[in-house]
């Protein structure tokens, strides 16, 4: 069994459409906080009204991810980036007309 056969699994693109967003937002945090708290970073973002900038900003970097399973025939695993992608962009719409 090759490494793609292993892995393409929708879980895989299920954790991983989950998992790079929140370690782009991770390093986000860390170039702009000003060695501030997490909890004070996400209040200052509230209140800026920039919170569906930055959710969308952190979950930019799955389309790469489904480019990388789609050309390594990987579509199960590319099927569950995009689940997950789709999900994001409720929670962005949600939060954009209902937060």
């Amino acid at each position: 069994m090759t490494l793609p056969e292993k892995y393409d699994k929708v879980i895989t693109g299920l954790i991983s459409g989950v998992v790079l967003p929140l370690i782009v937002a991770l390093v986000i945090f860390l170039s702009t906080s000003d060695h501030s708290s997490v909890h004070s970073y996400l209040i200052r973002i509230a209140e800026s009204g920039i919170i569906t900038h930055s959710i969308t900003l952190c979950v930019f970097p799955n389309i790469i991810i489904f480019l990388i399973f789609n050309r390594l025939d990987m579509l199960r695993a590319a099927r569950g980036v995009l689940a997950v992608t789709i999900i994001w962009a409720v929670i962005v719409f949600g939060v954009k007309f209902w937060g």
